[in-house]
């Protein structure tokens, strides 16, 4: 399957081999391994395009198999940039050694140091926070801290995806960094103990919960819910009057965010142009895109919010190095396994 000159989405798997053709290597183009599937984004990919005369060629796919295809392609990757939507994955990319560092004046002035890797491997380009939300007809004292989701007195009320995804790793992984294994292990029993129903489903699904009664208290990253403020999302948007939320831990760390990052991979065949277009998705016009296509916060200082993330707020945001999310995604994984958590 030949890269396009234009732009070519598909679901990839291991199987599928990509022959490299000379359209891969052209001197106009730019080749993106995505794991971002938003529609709103195609106009990201234009921008740049007409900026430039650069040619994006992309393809799209799960982060893991993207990962292990960048693995088996080896120096014949025709992969310039790979892009995920979570700080966990990208790690694991770097973990494999598939990320070249980059020197840019422009990326390092405008991507804060808690958003990128220590040494320039990668770079995060949109943030989500991950938010605790509850029905407010019957919750009048929501926790106000990840910590507090594991009181007792929540026993049977809490909603959350399960232990094997990527932003609940990326959660307790955080916990692991500032507060210890040991209360890491102590938080997940609890918030197993408090749970309303098995973990299933997607982080809309945990706000669905909230509405039918499922569950009082839910987890989720901001852009899913501040998504059914701006378009109907079924089941949710015509209930959103009931759920409040809440910004966890505005008196100590701050709120755990997540990211989406791209990273410059070591067998770049167009490397000035990857680098071209990291930078381009630091500029103020690309943060708009993703700040109003997919309801997420832009990285960059003084980029303006879109209006369904005005709504939730303004809030205090963890500054612990996301890498650090990676670096204890297995322990993470021990750790809800240890205690039984689905």
């Amino acid at each position: 399957m030949a890269l396009c000159a234009r732009l070519l989405s598909t679901a990839l798997s291991l199987a599928i081999a990509l022959p490299v053709t000379s359209a891969a290597f052209a001197d106009g183009s730019v080749n993106l391994y995505s794991s971002r599937h938003y529609d709103t984004d195609e106009r990201l990919y234009s921008d740049f395009e007409e900026q430039t005369g650069i040619t994006i060629n992309r393809i799209e796919g799960n982060a893991d198999e993207l990962i292990e295809r960048l693995k088996a392609e080896g120096r014949n990757s025709p992969a310039d940039v790979l892009i995920t939507v979570d700080a966990g994955r990208i790690w694991r990319a770097a973990d494999a050694d598939l990320f070249a560092p980059v020197e840019s004046d422009i990326l390092e002035e405008r991507i804060p140091a808690a958003l990128r890797h220590p040494d320039n491997l990668w770079f995060g380009f949109s943030t989500r926070a991950r938010l605790i939300f509850y029905n407010k007809e019957r919750v009048s004292e929501p926790p106000q801290t990840y910590e507090e989701l594991a009181d007792p007195k929540y026993k049977g009320q809490v909603c959350i995806r399960s232990s094997t995804n990527i932003y609940n790793l990326s959660l307790l992984a955080s916990i692991i960094a500032t507060d210890g294994a040991e209360a890491a292990e102590a938080w997940a029993q609890g918030v197993k103990d408090n749970l309303a129903r098995s973990p299933q489903g997607g982080d809309t699904d945990q706000l669905k919960g909230l509405v039918s009664g499922e569950c009082d208290i839910a987890v989720a990253n901001s852009y899913y819910f501040a998504r059914s403020l701006r378009t109907n999302v079924e089941g949710l948007s015509e209930h959103v009057d009931q759920i409040g939320w809440v910004f966890p831990n505005q008196d100590g760390r701050g709120a755990h965010v997540n990211v989406s990052a791209a990273g410059v991979l070591k067998n770049a065949p167009n490397r000035e142009n990857a680098i071209k277009f990291l930078e381009y998705l630091a500029s103020d016009s690309a943060q708009e895109y993703f700040a109003s296509g997919n309801d997420e916060y832009p990285v960059v200082e003084g980029v303006g919010l879109s209006a369904s993330v005005t709504k939730l707020g303004e809030f205090k945001r963890d500054d612990l190095n996301l890498a650090a999310l990676g670096e204890n995604q297995t322990e993470a994984q021990s750790i809800f396994n240890a205690v039984g958590f689905k």
